[in-house]
């Protein structure tokens, strides 16, 4: 009985997080994410979610591990689906929001050996891996940004397919998300920082060139002039 609004909202992929109320039941956007080493880059993959009152339906088209997660979890402990269907859905936004945490933890590992090797050989694929950094941090805040405020209105707005006493799980995703978002900012600057770094480095190594040159023209400047 979806709305076929909201079911082509679900086979269309392309939405940022949201969620609208269907009265009868919620049609949710969430994104998972997953960090490329190789790459420096930043994937996100849609997840769709429908919550009524006693069932939710997810829709993906990509593996979502996050989402294995809480199905192993619900088949291991049957008091999982006791809880009501809008708890199992908190334990998808608490794992997603665990994804986000580890992808972050994997940035400023790769941030902090660009600054290394900003120092030891500043190339033109250190600039590469520096740009790609920055741009994988405008994606995160890109996708956190609205993801944040979905948490927060299954926190404090009312629904009628979400408990009452189910908001205050929602608000903790909901604080997480919030601490989350703020290291995601200072990570864009690190990358900043990073890029910033690596000028200085290549203007003062092109000091020291124009120091040896000069002093070279110098040594000869005086046989020059004899010769002449």
């Amino acid at each position: 009985g979806f709305h076929p609004l909201a079911v082509d909202d679900a086979l269309r992929e392309s939405h940022i997080p949201k969620v609208d109320d269907w009265e009868t039941y919620l049609y949710i956007v969430l994104h998972d994410i997953g960090f490329e080493k190789a790459t420096s880059d930043v994937e996100t993959f849609e997840l769709d979610v429908f919550l009524g009152r006693n069932f939710i339906v997810t829709h993906h088209d990509f593996p979502i591990i996050s989402l294995d997660r809480v199905w192993d979890l619900s088949e291991r402990d049957e008091r999982s689906y006791k809880r009501g269907a809008d708890h199992i859905l908190y334990r998808i936004t608490d794992e997603l929001t665990a994804d986000f945490m580890q992808v972050i933890e994997e940035m400023d590992e790769e941030i902090e050996w660009v600054e290394n090797e900003v120092f030891k050989k500043p190339d033109t694929s250190i600039v590469q891996r520096i740009f790609t950094l920055k741009r994988a941090t405008l994606h995160l805040r890109r996708v956190m940004s609205p993801l944040r405020e979905v948490l927060n209105k299954l926190a404090r707005d009312e629904y009628a397919v979400v408990d009452k006493r189910d908001r205050v799980y929602f608000r903790d995703v909901y604080d997480h998300l919030v601490r989350l978002h703020d290291i995601s900012e200072s990570l864009r600057d690190l990358a900043g920082g990073a890029l910033d770094t690596y000028l200085s480095v290549v203007n003062n190594r092109m000091n020291d060139i124009m120091k040896t040159l000069t002093l070279i023209t110098t040594l000869f400047l005086p046989i020059s002039f004899l010769a002449g």
